[in-house]
């Protein structure tokens, strides 16, 4: 494996950093906006889904309980 110093390791890592596309401040708040959209999408399906299984569950159990 071929070594590298230290000040050429610097210079490529800065070269490939520079290369980065950084994201621009409004795609990283429309971004934001979105993920907070969905947990909040996949929190309200789940609830509901909860829901249902236990009413179901409810339902059935109190069918054969009595």
């Amino acid at each position: 494996m071929a070594t590298t110093n230290p000040l050429q390791f610097i210079q490529q890592v800065r070269a490939e950093v520079a290369k980065v596309v950084w994201p621009t401040r409004r795609e990283v708040f429309l971004t934001t906006v979105m993920v907070f959209i969905m947990a909040t999408l996949t929190a309200i399906f789940f609830a509901l889904v909860d829901l249902l299984i236990r009413s179901g569950l409810q339902g059935v159990l109190g069918f054969f309980g009595q």
